[in-house]
């Protein structure tokens, strides 16, 4: 891809936000790289892997893959023998540790993502190796006592070597001692000494190790304790040969692992690549073109990568099937230029395996090269004006355009004697048809539209301008040669009719009549595209009525035999209860004997009447609950709600929704207090109510993605009181859980605790979050917490 049309249509630009996108240096430095490629089969497979990314930033999040280092270099150093700082030794860890999260990152509840599947699963996370890490590492500065049991021993010795000087000088201070400048025990070279008074330097035998800036004070260490401090120094001497076999010790697992090691490396970069191509596609809109071999274009509602997404005007255009030469006509102002951009950057994009803004189904040809001549160049210093600067890039694009190239021209011919110009046009046209090239141009002259008008696989368009409030539309209209507007606009400006009326006096009466053509076609236009518009929403409204209809009509097919079966049998159940219930009460009345007190019958009377009482109570909850499937939420209840009685078969409205859970509902000139078991709400069913259903189910699924792309890995409470740290971290909690997000990251300082143990009592009641802990070496430390959202 030739080097000119990238610098024209600002590819690198897209680059740069790309770059933004990645997470290491070492992806940065592929986006860098990345240029248009030219085989079909690795766009093809570069492109299925951003949409991969996509979908999986949609569903789960993003991979965990950012932030690795560039360990080549210590690890082959390693592989020679040589040993590592902890640095490196944490950094090789590190990338490591990603590469084991990756992998458990991939191995639930994601999509189906079978490129970057593939590549998670070569991932080798020498998890012994990092636990050794862990086990002899703390810091860059600091090697734990649990990395070899020699190291424990010989520490526990220097500490107690220290303490028994350091007991042993405390005595020899102690007291009033005249010969000592100050009662103090201090270090010279790694050695413990004493301040002595210059004059009483021969009461303390020892070594001198240094002496005040005056001269007044001599550091002595005292002959009683050189011995000690001997054995001091050869201790310490011990431990340093000990750190520095364990880092030996490593540094040789290291060298072993390191196939893996720089394997990880190479496929976490490429990973965290694919990633950024995938938050790219998400920032922007983006969609995967299909590819193509034949020379067909297709954009649909495609908009320029690099403009407002809000306010950009999309643009639909196609090329290559019936037509390989496409003139575009239109005002100045109007979006001519834009559109030749879009058009040369979108395909530079999708070559390039990323995604483009523009809609499902457009489609891109992997062209052999893209050419530009877009923009005024002209050069004071090389004296080209700008139709020689012009043409210089034409003549350069002549020669090497060829059958599978796409050329991108804006105002050719421009700069010069228009009638010179538009026949120079007009033959460079020819040319490059010739050629075999897909060419799109700009233009102002009638003559090319007349050429495009009577030459077969040469095209007109325009970009719509409306006069009436002298602006264009931005849209392209593929098939319509433009008008210039001079005179409309001019005499809208306020110039008097009399000077317009001469103008076109002026103009030759072919060139008048041309113009007269293209404003009876764009009228035309106009009216088909109003009735073409209505008939399209009456269409859709008989389509949708007609589902409507064979749907309740289906519905009710499939299940009307079903409800009077089961109408039938539970009629049956409630008939034999009823008789068993009536038998039973029958044989228990005849028991009733005329011996029995007056007090006695009436209790057995009112026995039997209590279980017909239950039975009848029975039947009628069933009969509730049988058409009340669904219960009926208090809390979205209100006076002015029609409801339906159900003990009544009965429509009443609700008067008032007591807070005991009681309604106070009205049935005609009737009051009475319900339960929410006893109604059932009556709603129309309109199209307006599913709409907003709809709205509502849409919104939800937007703020969830919106939440996606815009939810930081982390947040920042540094500084706050912790109230208002509290009330932040609960708010991102919820926002990280919307947007699907994992594993996130409060960053909250160690300072004297209070913030950091406020928070992480607080997170670990938060519904959202499944555990926390400090943060690791690399991540921060104990002064953050790593939260980890359930699922």
């Amino acid at each position: 891809m030739n080097k000119k049309a990238l610098e024209v249509l600002e590819y690198n630009k897209i680059i740069g936000l790309l770059i933004k996108e990645c997470g290491c240096d070492m992806s940065r430095a592929m986006a860098e790289r990345l240029r248009p490629g030219s085989e079909i089969r690795d766009i093809r497979d570069d492109l299925r892997s951003t949409t991969e990314a996509v979908d999986l930033i949609v569903h789960k999040g993003p991979l965990p893959s950012g932030g690795i280092y560039n360990v080549s270099r210590d690890v082959k150093a390693a592989r020679k023998g040589l040993s590592l700082y902890p640095k490196q030794l944490l950094q090789i860890r590190y990338n490591l540790f990603a590469a084991g999260s990756v992998r458990n990152f991939m191995e639930t509840d994601v999509p189906e993502t079978k490129i970057i599947k593939e590549l998670t699963d070569l991932l080798v996370p020498c998890r012994e190796l990092v636990a050794d890490i862990d086990r002899c590492i703390i810091s860059e500065d600091e090697i734990s006592d649990n990395a070899s049991p020699e190291l424990r021993r010989l520490r526990r010795e220097i500490v107690s070597q220290n303490d028994a000087i350091r007991n042993k000088l405390t005595k020899m201070v102690s007291g009033k001692n005249t010969y000592l400048q100050d009662s103090i025990v201090t270090i010279r070279d790694g050695r413990y000494v004493i301040p002595v008074k210059a004059e009483h330097r021969s009461s303390v035998p020892g070594i001198v190790h240094d002496q005040s800036k005056g001269g007044s004070t001599l550091f002595i260490e005292p002959q009683v304790i050189v011995d000690m401090n001997n054995r001091l120094k050869e201790l310490e001497l011990a431990e340093e040969t000990e750190v520095a076999r364990i880092l030996q010790a490593l540094s040789d697992r290291v060298g072993e692992h390191h196939d893996e090691i720089i394997n990880d490396q190479k496929l976490l970069t490429q990973l965290d690549f694919i990633m950024a191509k995938g938050k790219l596609s998400l920032s922007m809109g983006g969609s995967e073109p299909e590819l193509g071999e034949d020379g067909q274009l297709e954009l649909k509602s495609a908009r320029h990568p690099l403009l407002d997404k809000e306010k950009a005007v999309p643009v639909s255009v196609t090329l290559g099937e019936e037509f390989r030469t496409l003139v575009i006509t239109g005002p100045n102002t109007g979006g001519k230029t834009v559109t030749l951009k879009t058009i040369g950057l979108l395909t530079l994009m999708a070559l390039s395996g990323l995604h483009i803004p523009a809609a499902e189904g457009s489609r891109i040809p992997v062209y052999d090269d893209v050419f530009a001549d877009i923009g005024d160049e002209q050069s004071i210093e090389q004296s080209l004006s700008t139709f020689s600067s012009h043409m210089k890039n034409i003549v350069f694009i002549t020669n090497h355009a060829g059958s599978n190239t796409l050329v991108l021209v804006d105002e050719l011919g421009a700069g010069t004697d228009p009638t010179e110009g538009a026949a120079l046009a007009i033959a460079i046209l020819e040319r490059l048809y010739e050629l075999g090239s897909y060419t799109v141009a700009t233009t102002h002259y009638n003559e090319i539209k007349k050429y495009a008008l009577s030459t077969p696989g040469v095209e007109n368009a325009c970009m719509e301008f409306d006069v009436k409030t002298l602006s264009p539309t931005y849209h392209l209209l593929v098939g319509v040669p433009g008008k210039s507007n001079a005179f409309d606009i001019s005499r809208k400006l306020g110039l008097p009719r009399v000077i317009t009326q001469r103008a076109k006096d002026i103009i030759e009466n072919d060139d008048m009549k041309f113009e007269d053509v293209i404003t009876k076609i764009d009228n035309d236009r106009h009216r088909a595209e109003q009735d073409r518009r209505e008939a399209a929403k009456m269409a859709a409204d008989i389509r949708e009525q007609h589902e409507k209809v064979s749907r309740e009509s289906e519905d009710l097919s499939k299940n009307k035999e079903k409800i009077l079966a089961e109408a039938r049998r539970q009629a049956r159940d409630i008939i034999r209860d009823a008789k068993e219930t009536a038998d039973e009460v029958r044989k228990s009345l005849r028991g009733i004997s005329n011996g029995m007190t007056v007090a006695e019958r009436n209790k057995a009377f009112e026995e039997q009447n209590r279980k017909l009482n239950e039975k009848s109570e029975k039947y009628q909850e069933h009969l509730v609950r049988h058409i009340n499937s669904e219960p009926v939420d208090v809390r979205a209840l209100k006076a002015g709600d029609t409801v339906k009685v159900l003990s009544l078969g009965q429509n009443g409205v609700i008067l008032n929704v007591k807070d005991a859970g009681s309604i106070l509902v009205q049935v005609g000139a009737v009051k009475m207090t319900l339960k929410a078991k006893d109604i059932a709400v009556v709603t129309d069913g309109s199209k307006k109510s599913l709409a907003r259903r709809n709205e509502m189910r849409k919104a939800s699924i937007n703020i969830a993605r919106s939440k996606a792309l815009s939810v930081s890995a982390s947040t920042d409470v540094r500084g706050q009181n912790l109230f208002d740290a509290q009330t932040d971290v609960e708010k991102y909690i919820d926002d990280a859980y919307i947007a699907g997000m994992h594993e996130v990251t409060i960053i909250h300082g160690r300072g004297e605790g209070i913030l950091k143990s406020g928070i992480r009592k607080a997170l670990l009641k938060n519904k959202h979050v499944d555990s926390i802990r400090p943060g690791a070496y690399n991540e921060g430390g104990e002064g953050v917490t790593i939260v980890t959202l359930k699922k």
